[in-house]
């Protein structure tokens, strides 16, 4: 697959993940080792001002070749992280997912871990976006689901 830079790109990759669950230690390394290969990745910054952050990322977000949310267990209880995946349904965007201590089943909201986060939803108009999003980053990627994880993505380190 070719990453060239399309016309007016900055970013060829944006991560998108919850920040308390992998931010420190998965996302890191997946960053630092995307750009040392050479990809332009965007990662929302801790440091973006609440006014900027919503812009700068939704600018990341189309300019970006390949959208990668990173599904943790927790993903699901943030309405920020719903949002910028129903954002890249809506845009239409290349998605693959990377499911971090969570299987497709989670993700496809077939088991109570993404069910129950977003029951806690309920009063949100977007829920049934949220949850068609979820459900349609995992499909995108034809990927069988498995009893065990490590199945579906090998990590080496």
């Amino acid at each position: 697959m070719s990453l060239s830079k399309p016309v007016g790109a900055d970013d060829q990759v944006l991560l998108s993940f919850r920040g308390p669950d992998t931010r420190q230690g998965f996302t890191d390394c997946l960053y630092h080792f995307l750009v040392d290969a050479g990809i332009r990745v965007f990662r929302d910054n801790e440091e973006i001002r609440p006014g900027e952050k919503i812009q700068e990322i939704l600018r990341a977000m189309n300019n970006s070749i390949i959208c990668l949310p990173i599904f943790s267990r927790d993903y699901a209880s943030s309405k920020w992280c719903l949002r910028e995946l129903a954002e890249m349904a809506e845009r239409k965007k290349k998605i693959m997912p990377i499911f971090y201590g969570v299987t497709p089943d989670d993700v496809k909201v077939r088991t109570c871990l993404y069910h129950d986060a977003l029951t806690r939803h309920e009063k949100e108009k977007d829920k049934e976006q949220w949850e068609n999003a979820l459900k349609e980053a995992v499909q995108s990627t034809n990927l069988k689901s498995s009893k065990d994880p490590t199945e579906v993505v090998k990590i080496k380190g």
